[in-house]
């Protein structure tokens, strides 16, 4: 399958670049800066299966320009993977917030992945294992709300109705779509006390993707195991 990764030059991205690469797909790994984010992938022994691409999620002409190339060199994806994300403002309470910071996050976590969904759309190849996978969070479990990460548990939330709604969009055209906790993963993001690896969370996710895990088709938010999340 040819598959889309954003923010795939580190953490989870990487690791879903690293395993997708190991099961036979072809990675377009969406990068926002090749000139920084190439040694990284380089360093994980990528190879002629990923092509870097340049994305930044936040510049709808840059997720244009990158579906263009995609649409010129190969006409058509499998799947989406909106992994790009950020976690700003955190421990902040609300009387503190940044709202400059606050619409990063939304920009990032929320209106990136309608960008990217906007405009690779219309390249999706119809076929029985399609999907568009949202990397979304517990925190935007609105039934788990613990009090806090105000900025990204809403971003969060948002994304999982946008799953929801596009789900029933694309319902008939057979395409799969669900939003993804990738549970707590030591990376720049999740930190060092982390208990989870993102590679045993990009095998999840993959195992997904390739059918591997029955879901019952109720279920659009899910963890990386393909169980159900309470929304």
């Amino acid at each position: 399958m040819r598959i889309l990764i954003t923010g795939a030059n580190r953490g989870l991205g990487l690791a879903l670049s690293q395993i997708g690469a190991e099961r036979g797909h072809q990675i377009l790994a969406g990068v926002r800066d090749l000139q920084n984010n190439n040694k990284s992938l380089t360093q994980s022994e990528m190879n002629k299966s990923i092509l870097l691409l340049p994305l930044d999620v936040t510049d709808e002409d840059s997720v244009s320009s990158a579906a263009h190339i995609v649409k010129e060199n190969f006409g058509t994806i499998d799947v989406i993977i909106n992994n790009a994300g950020v976690l700003l403002e955190r421990d902040k309470q609300v009387e503190d917030l940044d709202f400059d910071q606050v619409k990063v996050t939304f920009d990032v976590n929320l209106f990136g992945p309608m960008r990217v969904v906007k405009h690779f759309l219309p390249l999706f190849m119809m076929g029985d294992r399609s999907s568009i996978i949202n990397i979304s969070s517990e925190a935007g479990s609105m039934s788990n709300a613990y009090g806090g990460d105000y900025a990204y548990a809403s971003s969060k939330t948002a994304l999982n109705m946008f799953t929801h709604q596009l789900n029933h969009y694309v319902k008939l055209k057979n395409i799969n779509v669900y939003a993804i906790h990738p549970g707590w993963i030591k990376t720049d993001m999740g930190g060092e006390r982390a208990p989870g690896n993102p590679i045993e969370t990009a095998k999840g996710i993959f195992d997904i993707i390739e059918g591997k895990r029955e879901i019952d088709n109720e279920n659009v938010f899910i963890t990386y195991e393909g169980q159900p999340m309470p929304l």
